[in-house]
């Protein structure tokens, strides 16, 4: 049994005892002139058994209760025996019940008590009405502040649990968007590095007996870019090692790449066997981290599908910065290596740099050139960054 259940039965089982008691005594009698009887006694029990389910069912206990009062009363019973019994049941109904019930429910317990005091005479009854007025209004008051309290109570903890559920719903799409990156930054990294490696492989394989020197130039190259790939790799890896940065332990990695490493982006492309030429027109700025990936990214993207799918894999990449924004725009010269719809790769390519694009409010085109060729053009807005 909870402690309110027996709070509530201690409480009843107290002013049910009094009551028979009070309506015992001597002074009950003179003051009626109605001596106690059985009648008496079964409507005192009347009065305060269905107390003991009060909260079970508080409207009908409370006219179950008024009712049993007024006909006690009305017997010529003594009066104060009532008192509390009414009281109670009023501070159920206002503890159970909004004001637009417990109101008229607070009236009716109301009109009992005064009714009550009509035993009495002058003074005494004024004064006896001043009472059970001031009971009734701190029992109505007392239950209508309760309930208000368990009202808010039961409001904070639906806004704590709607809180809970929208930082966890906030931690998964932070999780799945760091995913999503990740995702962008492996592919980014395989593709054009096994691209790269890819080429000079066959390139070593195909010259290794009648040119030396080049299969010697092509396995230092596979070894560069298997170098770069692996240092990128443990990037990544690093930035997953949340655990150990939340026990303390510092991430160790690299920087991600920016438009500092474009000039060695370029030259691994043209190691690779393609031809890439680089223009800048504007004052360059600098830029946050976030917006120089981006940029690398993209570039590195579209060099990756020139040497996949470009013949002969040439290409012009260049870099317009004006006052708020940049324009960066990779082109080749050559046909498609197969004339069919890209693969899921390089589709999977242009989603995520559209992608990044996007994040950085800007946005990307790519698609084949009217005279011939291919062309992504990314346009980023840098705002306060570009100022020339």
């Amino acid at each position: 049994m909870r402690w309110r259940q027996l709070a509530d039965v201690v409480l009843v089982s107290w002013l049910l005892a009094a009551a028979l008691l009070l309506a015992g005594t001597d002074v009950a009698a003179a003051t009626t002139g109605v001596p106690i009887d059985a009648a008496g006694w079964a409507l005192i029990l009347a009065l305060h058994l269905p107390l003991y389910v009060r909260t079970w069912f508080p409207l009908p206990i409370l006219l179950a209760v008024a009712t049993a009062a007024t006909v006690y009363l009305t017997l010529g019973y003594y009066h104060s025996v009532v008192t509390f019994a009414v009281a109670l049941a009023v501070f159920t109904v206002a503890e159970t019940r909004p004001r637009r019930t417990s109101v008229p429910g607070a009236l009716l317990g109301w009109a009992v008590l005064l009714y009550a005091q009509r035993a009495l005479d002058g003074d005494e009854r004024l004064f006896g009405s001043v009472v059970v007025t001031f009971i009734l209004l701190v029992a109505w008051g007392f239950g209508d502040n309760w309930r208000q309290l368990r009202e808010r109570g039961r409001r904070l903890a639906y806004l704590t649990e709607q809180l809970r559920r929208e930082q966890q719903e906030r931690a998964h799409q932070a999780v799945s968007q760091e995913q999503r990156r990740i995702a962008r930054e492996l592919h980014d990294v395989v593709a054009h590095h096994m691209s790269v490696i890819s080429v000079q492989a066959g390139l070593g394989r195909y010259v290794l007996d009648a040119d030396p020197q080049t299969a010697r130039t092509a396995l230092d190259v596979i070894a560069g870019t298997a170098h770069e790939a692996l240092s990128e790799m443990r990037r990544l890896l690093a930035v997953l090692r949340v655990s150990s940065v939340e026990a303390g332990e510092p991430a160790q990695f690299d920087a991600a790449p920016g438009l500092d490493r474009l000039p060695h982006l370029l030259d691994r492309v043209r190691a690779a066997g393609a031809t890439v030429t680089s223009h800048t027109e504007g004052e360059p700025v600098t830029l946050p981290p976030g917006l120089a990936l981006c940029v690398y990214r993209v570039v590195q993207e579209s060099l990756t599908n020139v040497l996949k799918h470009a013949v002969p894999p040439e290409a012009a990449v260049s870099l317009t910065w004006r006052a708020q924004s940049l324009e960066v725009r990779v082109t080749d010269r050559g046909a498609p290596r197969r004339p069919e719809s890209p693969s899921d790769v390089v589709r999977h390519g242009l989603i995520g740099m559209r992608e990044r694009a996007r994040i950085y409010g800007g946005t990307l085109s790519a698609g084949p050139r009217p005279q011939g060729g291919f062309e992504v053009r990314l346009t980023l807005p840098i705002g306060e960054h570009g100022d020339g």
